[in-house]
């Protein structure tokens, strides 16, 4: 007998992938615990990143928000992204690279293509806010009194 679905599990994806607020701890803390490691990635956030238990709660609260749409989230992930100097493609595919294993090995079933999914498409997405933001574009045009008819 299939259960139909509820308006939580439409609004929140995560419902219905079994994803909880432990598996979303376990994951963070598992990712960064590799990141902190990693010959690519650990120096770019060591030097970014002054209070780890911080980081970790508010990177809790952001995959909470992007799963379970809890709200928690309150932060600006591309303007934090996009002031990091030297981050670049090469990075997003190693934090991929290193998130889909972490995410491979602590979670189950439907949480895992899940949070791999996101994951492309936050890295996608902050990838192209990155590069707009480096070329001086922000997605609006201004057009000035000389450029007017």
């Amino acid at each position: 007998m299939s259960r139909s679905a509820t308006p939580a599990d439409l609004r929140a994806p995560g419902v219905s992938a079994g994803v909880t607020e432990q598996m979303i701890h376990d994951l963070v803390h598992a990712f960064y615990a590799k990141v902190r490691r990693d010959a690519v990635l650990g120096a770019v956030f060591e030097a970014e990143i002054d209070d780890w238990p911080s980081h970790l709660e508010r990177m809790c609260a952001f995959w909470s928000s992007v799963t379970l749409m809890s709200g928690r989230y309150k932060g600006q992930p591309m303007v934090a992204h996009a002031k990091i100097p030297g981050i670049d493609s090469a990075h997003f595919d190693r934090w991929l690279a290193i998130f889909r294993d972490t995410a491979s090995e602590v979670c189950s079933g439907e949480a895992v293509a899940l949070f791999i999914d996101r994951a492309e498409r936050i890295a996608q997405s902050l990838q192209i806010g990155i590069a707009l933001h480096r070329s001086g574009r922000t997605g609006h045009q201004h057009i000035s009194e000389e450029t007017t008819p």
